[in-house]
């Protein structure tokens, strides 16, 4: 097993996080580029706009599911093509997307190559991550994640405002297609854990999911509803606060991450997510008021970087909170439930912010979405004093017994 090795950067570690920067970079260069296009092309409101990122990540969330079930059994090469070959064929049918309907049944379509794809890597990267370095390997894995949002937004809308829509297409095929050769060096696949089998007695929806995820996969929901307002909404926020150039918001939030990500990471090995999550949600809280105030590009970038910096130290303290307190067997299934929540989150929060931008502004929105981070905030630390007082009553119990 992975576990048993110390050493970090395999060949299987590093090749597992290419091939998952670039899946990632096909998606971040349709999330911000395509609500504006739909808009455009077929005359869409902003619900239809929120029907562009919402199905397409609720997709994914249903695909996950059954992802992380399957990777029990099934072998994980196999869902993995599976997975791009969706996203590849998919992606290039946009271009002969005549309707608004069958535009977003295509993004229903992606959504579950994605769903599937963002499962199995992840899955594959926690079985040769050492044990003891799982938060700094997860917050090094999520880099990719992280380079894929600050790069996918600016070559999707440089490739398609110089290039055109079928060109930003064929770019991503072609991103997709170079995974494939990567994938054949990777000797990962098949560390499955020996107690697999054991796991298969579980049965009913306990298979899916276990309770020790709820709080960690609650948290992030949360987070992502943020996120969901936006990647929704930030282009068409730029044009009513009069500011050019919104995509270096994705550049800068993304490169805030890549250089938090290895601290957190460490932090959290170090010290748990007590260290981590706090001062994340308060950074996160704090970009969402600069950003509903936000009247410059000087502003703007402001916001980007602690949204960058807060959500650069939750998420991955979170993926690695979810897949250290399952079995290596439910690490599918813990995985699947992270960006689950992800996904569920955004897919929420691009309605529901919708809906309260169409009532006010997209100003008034963002002060609602800093809202989730109070929450957040909340949950978080009236759950640190539960597990505190329950620890206390246990070590009670125990020096009664004695």
């Amino acid at each position: 097993m992975g576990e048993s090795r110390e050493r970090l950067w395999t060949r299987d570690f590093v090749l597992l996080t290419v091939c998952n920067l670039l899946l990632f970079l096909t998606v971040q260069m349709q999330t911000p580029t395509f609500p504006a296009y739909v808009k455009e092309a077929y005359q869409a409101n902003d619900f239809v706009v929120s029907l562009v990122i919402s199905l397409f990540s609720l997709a994914a969330v249903i695909a996950r599911v059954f992802t992380g079930e399957a990777l029990k059994t099934k072998s994980s090469k196999l869902l993995a093509i599976v997975a791009l070959g969706f996203v590849a064929i998919f992606s290039a049918g946009y271009y002969w997307a005549g309707s608004i309907v069958f535009f977003l049944l295509l993004r229903i379509l992606v959504g579950i190559g994605f769903g599937m794809g963002s499962t199995t890597f992840p899955t594959i990267v926690s079985n040769v991550i050492p044990a003891r370095r799982i938060g700094e390997g997860m917050g090094y894995f999520g880099l990719s994640t992280s380079l894929a949002m600050a790069l996918g937004p600016l070559i999707g809308l440089g490739v398609l405002n110089g290039f055109g829509f079928g060109s930003m297409l064929m770019v991503l095929v072609l991103l997709v297609a170079i995974i494939f050769p990567l994938m054949h060096f990777i000797r990962a696949y098949n560390q499955l854990p020996v107690s697999s089998r054991n796991a298969q007695a579980v049965t009913g929806i306990r298979r899916f999911y276990d309770k020790k995820l709820l709080l960690p996969a609650g948290l992030n929901f949360c987070l992502s509803i943020t996120y969901g307002g936006i990647l929704s909404f930030l282009a068409l926020y730029g044009k009513e606060a009069h500011i050019e150039n919104v995509g270096w918001f994705f550049l800068t939030n993304a490169l805030a991450m890549v250089l938090i990500r290895p601290f957190s990471g460490k932090l959290y090995d170090r010290k748990g997510h007590i260290a981590v999550l706090p001062p994340g949600a308060i950074f996160v809280g704090v970009s969402l008021l600069l950003l509903s105030l936000t009247t410059t590009e000087s502003l703007l970038l402001v916001s980007a970087a602690f949204y960058g910096l807060g959500y650069g130290m939750i998420q991955p303290s979170i993926q690695a909170w979810m897949v250290k307190v399952v079995t290596p067997e439910q690490r599918g299934m813990a995985n699947g439930l992270f960006f689950n929540s992800i996904d569920l989150g955004i897919a929420v929060g691009s309605m529901l912010l919708g809906v309260i931008a169409t009532h006010s502004s997209y100003s008034v929105m963002y002060r609602w979405s800093a809202a989730c981070l109070l929450l957040f905030l909340i949950v978080y630390l009236l759950s640190q004093v539960a597990a505190a007082k329950a620890k206390k009553a246990g070590l009670a119990s125990e020096n009664v017994g004695l």
